[in-house]
């Protein structure tokens, strides 16, 4: 455990992209995210960074399911053009496509995300009162 959070040095994109991607704490780079697949650890066990400000809604899956829907599209296009084969065939062929281009880069996605929002500092949005006093 870190004594001193504070100490750190402030990451560049680049490292918070790269932590993210690797699946680790947004801050120190070491302690790990996941508790599960897709489960976040209440806070980094090496910085004590709480991860409870995190909230990456439903943007990484919308980013995964756009861009595996054009890959499987794109791939079952060319097949049927090419080879017209039976619906089976299709099926046997894209869903296990459909279930690698969707799940595992589902994790790292979010990492992603979350890294990111940890360095661009987001939260959630405030109302501020301005009527004058």
């Amino acid at each position: 455990m870190i004594d001193h959070p504070s100490d750190l040095p402030t990451p560049t994109v680049l490292q918070s992209a790269l932590r993210g991607l690797a699946c680790r704490c947004p801050r120190c780079g070491e302690g790990k995210l996941y508790a599960g697949f897709l489960t976040l650890a209440p806070s980094c066990t090496v910085c004590g960074l709480d991860y409870a400000f995190i909230d990456s809604g439903d943007g990484p899956a919308i980013f995964i399911i756009m861009i595996a829907g054009a890959i499987v599209v794109f791939c079952a296009l060319i097949v049927e053009v090419k080879y017209q084969p039976p619906f089976w065939l299709h099926a046997a062929l894209w869903l296990p496509l459909i279930l690698a281009t969707t799940l595992l880069p589902l994790r790292s996605m979010k990492a992603l995300l979350i890294a990111l929002q940890f360095y661009h500092k987001a939260q959630e949005g405030q109302l501020v009162d301005r009527a004058p006093k």
